[in-house]
């Protein structure tokens, strides 16, 4: 298995590493309950999605 001849600088691999961020989700308003949902997913709270009723949400006790 080849190796690399020379060893690559911290610069180099911290170029590389600019991408790894974590980001927050998207959250939009669900039109129903006013609930936080992720876009174009079903509302966990009250389960509508595109004005209908889609899932029946758990009650929770």
């Amino acid at each position: 298995m080849p190796l690399p001849k020379r060893r690559h600088s911290h610069t180099r691999g911290a170029k590389r590493r600019t991408h790894w961020v974590l980001k927050a989700p998207e959250l939009s308003a669900c039109p129903q309950c006013a609930g936080l949902r992720k876009p174009h997913h079903v509302c966990l709270q009250c389960g509508f999605y595109d004005g209908r009723e889609v899932v029946t949400p758990k009650t929770t006790r």
